[in-house]
């Protein structure tokens, strides 16, 4: 691990995968522990399908699904940094629990500008956000029942809602 860098005066507003809010949450219905990340390891922060086998999750639909994803991936400090090199991740291990929020206020890094009341698009090979106009089509990713409820730029944190549905 290299040395420190950097020192910021203020915290970091959050990490992509956390709860942005105090309003109700929901999540995919599956028993306790009954979702766990698949082979090669579930992203948070980012959104997630339930896999054909019912039990899988993984940042990619499977193979033939066109559909919007089960939920979004909540940081639940269930991550770990599995290479000595690394300073962090944000990976959840293959087999270890994953909880699909299907509802609620999360922040997750947009790869797109956002606007407040824009609709959340899932990417359908990362699970990663973007963000458009409500219908419109954006190119290899699906529109997701969230919507923008913060303004960012690309690459920055933006709050996804299904409770602020500003226009």
């Amino acid at each position: 691990m290299p040395f420190q860098n950097q020192v910021s005066s203020q915290p970091a507003l959050a990490v992509p995968g956390d709860v942005a809010s105090l309003n109700p949450t929901a999540t995919y219905p599956a028993g306790e522990g009954a979702l766990v990340a698949a082979t090669g390891g579930c992203n948070v922060g980012v959104f997630g399908w339930v896999q054909s086998d019912g039990i899988s999750v993984a940042n990619a639909p499977p193979s033939g699904n066109t559909a919007a994803p089960d939920g979004f991936v909540h940081r639940e400090l269930t991550g770990q940094i599995n290479s000595f090199s690394d300073e962090a991740s944000l990976t959840i291990p293959e087999g270890f629990p994953v909880t699909v929020f299907t509802a609620g206020d999360f922040w997750a890094t947009s790869t797109t500008a956002a606007t407040p009341g824009q609709a959340v698009f899932a990417s359908t090979t990362t699970g990663s956000i973007s963000t458009a106009a409500a219908g419109s089509t954006v190119a290899g990713a699906v529109q997701t029942r969230f919507v923008a409820a913060s303004a960012c730029a690309a690459g920055e944190l933006v709050k996804l809602s299904t409770w602020s549905h500003a226009a």
